[in-house]
């Protein structure tokens, strides 16, 4: 179950205990602001793409949309989202519970400017029913991103 991944990888810096479970579904934008009683733009939404055979993992605030022109011009093609089921062999979690946490090595990970407003948001933790709340600090530090990306638009 890829929230015990999310878990261990957490329990090794100290901040397991931060994640957030929730009797209800958090699996969409929606919801998550739903459960955790914030605005829906400080969702922290990890979208799945495929680029060159392998996962890319854009996080990006809960109203940004991805803008085709910005993503092609960031990363060489146009943008093709994963499957589920490429989600879960390519990347390690579950749509609805995709986070930038205890992912496969090969799949790389960036974080949208649009999270940039926001003092705190909240990504998923691996599963459907889960989140943690992070400063934008770290997310830098625990997402293992590879670097910030503009590809957003209507935030």
């Amino acid at each position: 179950m890829s929230i015990e991944n999310v878990k261990a990888y957490f329990k090794g810096y100290g901040i397991d205990e931060r994640i957030l479970e929730f009797d209800v579904s958090s699996a969409t934008v929606e919801l998550a602001a739903e459960a955790l009683h914030c605005e829906p733009k400080r969702i922290a939404k990890t979208l799945s793409f495929l680029v060159d055979g392998h996962a890319v993992l854009v996080v990006a605030a809960g109203d940004a949309k991805i803008d085709n022109p910005k993503y092609k011009a960031q990363f060489g093609t146009k943008a093709k989202m994963l499957s589920p089921q490429q989600v879960e062999e390519l990347v390690g979690h579950a749509v609805g519970g995709v986070c930038p946490f205890a992912v496969h090595e090969d799949a790389d990970v960036y974080l949208d400017v649009s999270l940039k407003r926001f003092e705190t948001v909240f990504p998923a933790c691996g599963s459907s029913n889960s989140a943690i709340e992070f400063t934008i600090p770290e997310m830098e530090r625990y997402s293992g991103y590879l670097g910030w990306v503009d590809v957003c638009k209507g935030y």
